[in-house]
């Protein structure tokens, strides 16, 4: 890839949201952060990553909301979407899948290189 891969990062811990983003920056992608719902979807809007991974638990917007505003827009419709969240319901996981996103990946499930990858392998499947 000459051009690096925008990665949207969607995620209200601190924590975690600089330890995604180091790993991905150390990867080669470029990184965008937003820490609340609606920061994200202004930020999807703006810069339209290559892919976005969102949490599910977020002030101001859930990720479920999010994820229903990006879908039913034209200019983000398209973006590959991987839901990161430590919510593990089925009624969830089905709801997201079904609304469009790629994948959801249960935060305690997976170590960030496993998380890595699999944006890798959305992106080159895209």
């Amino acid at each position: 890839m000459s051009d690096k891969a925008k990665i949207l990062l969607i995620e209200d811990d601190s924590f975690l949201l600089q330890m995604y983003a180091t790993k991905l920056d150390l990867e080669g992608f470029s990184v965008f952060e937003a820490t609340d719902g609606e920061k994200g979807i202004r930020m999807a809007k703006k810069v339209l990553p290559n892919l976005i991974l969102l949490d599910m638990i977020l002030p101001k917007k859930d990720g479920v909301a999010v994820l229903t505003e990006l879908k039913n827009d034209n200019s983000t419709k398209d973006i590959p979407v991987i839901v990161l969240s430590n919510d593990g319901q089925k009624e969830r996981i089905d709801r997201c899948l079904a609304l469009g996103a790629k994948d959801y990946l249960i935060k305690a499930h997976f170590i960030p290189s496993e998380v890595i990858t699999r944006v890798q392998e959305v992106l080159e499947n895209f």
